[in-house]
């Protein structure tokens, strides 16, 4: 890596599960610095104690690793809450910082009053005239003041390299809290902080982030006014089917759901990748996305996750994987003839498990008492064990030719009888999977 080499990061909350949303930042920013031989940094932002919890820390790691994704290096917030002081100390001096003693509602009582008066609901700087006097006597009533960044005037300009040309006027946003009264200092201002500290070239987002970033530029350019600002990309928020937004607490898209449901990781990483791109999805590795990655090719407008992409995307790489690469999470006993008959029907892996029990049985094929007599002419002239490919054509050939039968109405009664099913894997390579007993069994129950 050499010094123009770009520096990301992802940064979640260990609040919650990683869900799609949070698992395509994550995608985007490692593919973009894989493509360029950077770096890939793993930031926790583990500040509010209360809601942080280690076995969500523990998630997200075990997740992004399911995914494919490795970080050059990872460290916690919360391990560096003496730096946010001496940075928040840095501002109070430059008389940035400001203390506040409003409770939550009187701030309520004055947004209402503005509305009233329609104007937008920002945060009127009252505490910024507040006399030493005044300070001393609210904390000898025992108020403790959390402290706002005075935003400067003017705007925040930046191209976004996936928006476009963006631009936020500073009087249209309130002076953001940036420390809390118990003292904890909350993300807009730990973020800059750490991203000037470990030399991130790139912060690459959701949309919703936008104004964020407008503040974020006020403070890097306070706190560090010489060391030139990151590029920024917002990308379009990912919406549902039905256009809602994507969170935390909509399981149904949550990466354990996709694990437990039995989504490939290669399947679930590579629609990711180029969600809400020009580029459709394919079935490639992180390693095989990574060399012609680009942000130019995101678009401004919102994507909508479709499972049923997905699915389709996942079953295509099914198709195609080697006995190998699946291995150890098929039924105890499958071989590598098993798994070439059957990869073709199936969307899930956990289907597996289904054809299985087909192959091996007990199953409870239908009675046909219509096609008795073409299933009395399979028993009477099914081969001797053991059986190959073959077999299927040179049984189905005598069938034929004992029932004058032919096309669905052969194929069909013995598909139903030997697996349950209408439809599922080639019977040629099937069949020499079911032991004869078996076969003889489902087809004179079927013949009743």
């Amino acid at each position: 890596m050499n010094a123009s080499s770009p520096h990301v990061r992802f940064a979640p909350s260990p609040t919650g599960y990683l869900h799609a949303g949070n698992a395509r930042q994550a995608i985007v920013n490692y593919l973009f610095a894989r493509a360029q031989g950077g770096r890939f940094t793993l930031r926790i932002d583990d500040t509010d104690a209360e809601r942080s919890r280690p076995e969500y820390e523990a998630a997200i790691e075990q997740d992004l690793a399911w995914l494919g994704l490795t970080w050059d290096d990872k460290f916690n917030q919360s391990a560096r809450l003496a730096r946010y002081a001496e940075a928040a100390e840095t501002l109070k001096r430059a008389g940035r910082l400001y203390p506040c003693f409003e409770s939550e509602e009187e701030l309520a009582a004055k947004r209402a009053l503005r509305a009233k008066r329609k104007l937008p609901p920002i945060y009127d700087r009252a505490m910024l005239s507040l006399t030493p006097a005044q300070r001393a006597a609210a904390e000898a009533n025992g108020k403790t003041p959390y402290w706002r960044f005075r935003l400067s005037d003017g705007a925040a300009l930046w191209e976004d390299l996936v928006l476009g040309e963006r631009t936020i006027r500073f009087n249209t946003l309130s002076d953001p809290v940036l420390i809390r009264a118990d003292g904890t200092p909350l993300y807009t201002f730990t973020s800059v902080v750490d991203d000037l500290d470990t030399g991130i070239t790139h912060v690459i987002r959701g949309e919703d982030h936008t104004t964020n970033t407008a503040v974020q530029i006020d403070l890097w350019r306070a706190l560090a006014p010489k060391k030139p600002l990151p590029a920024f990309a917002h990308l379009p928020l990912i919406s549902d089917i039905a256009g809602d937004k994507l969170s935390k607490r909509s399981g149904s898209v949550s990466l354990r759901t996709f694990r437990r449901d039995g989504i490939e990781p290669m399947a679930l990483a590579a629609y990711l990748a180029r969600l809400g791109s020009r580029r459709d999805p394919e079935p490639l590795t992180l390693a095989e996305l990574g060399p012609s990655f680009n942000l130019d090719a995101f678009s401004r407008g919102a994507p909508r996750f479709d499972a049923k992409q997905l699915l389709s995307l996942n079953r295509r790489i099914l198709h195609n994987v080697a006995f190998d690469f699946v291995a150890d999470r098929l039924p105890e006993g499958a071989s590598p003839a098993f798994w070439q008959a059957i990869r073709g029907n199936i969307d899930l892996l956990s289907e597996a498990r289904h054809w299985w029990e087909i192959t091996h049985g007990p199953i409870d094929p239908p009675e046909i008492p219509e096609a008795r007599s073409i299933l009395q002419a399979a028993l009477g002239s099914l081969p001797e064990a053991p059986w190959d490919e073959t077999t299927w054509k040179s049984w189905t050939t005598m069938i034929a030719a004992a029932t004058d039968t032919r096309g669905k109405a052969l194929f069909m009664p013995l598909r139903l009888a030997l697996t349950g099913e209408p439809h599922g894997p080639d019977l040629a390579a099937l069949l020499p999977l079911i032991t004869r007993e078996l076969v003889i069994e489902r087809l004179e129950r079927a013949a009743r």
